[in-house]
């Protein structure tokens, strides 16, 4: 199950890049920065209920524990990929990192968080599996 698991969850940064170059290329240009970044979070998560509901299935969970081990790994790859490549390989500042998460300032980038944590148990209660 763990090979799956990461190899979703690769096509799921794959989907993030492209949501992400599609929202500095059109949304920003044409909305501005808040609302293309809250543009973007809803459209990223969409696609990642999408990519989890159809992949789960061949993930294949056998128990709630092991979704709920699934949503946790996702998680945790995408904080780590987020928190340890945007400071260390593409140079943000780590202030810059932590304004997405500032809920006061209309950052929802966290409904990605809770959305790749709750889909793969979600599909696997709604699916039957």
């Amino acid at each position: 199950m763990t090979p799956r698991i990461v190899l979703i969850w690769c096509g799921l940064l794959f989907l993030a890049i492209l949501n992400g170059g599609f929202r500095e290329a059109m949304l920003v240009p044409r909305v501005g920065r808040g609302l293309g970044n809250a543009v973007s979070t809803v459209i990223l998560s969409a696609l990642i209920v999408a990519a989890g509901w159809i992949s789960i299935p061949w993930i294949g969970p056998r128990s709630l524990q092991d979704a709920w081990t699934i949503g946790i790994a996702w998680v945790t790859l995408t904080l780590a990929f987020e928190f340890l490549a945007g400071h260390f390989v593409f140079g943000k500042p780590w202030a810059e990192l932590l304004a997405d998460y500032n809920l006061m300032a209309g950052r929802i980038w966290i409904m990605v968080l809770i959305v790749t944590l709750m889909i793969p148990i979600v599909a696997f209660t709604r699916r039957g599996l």
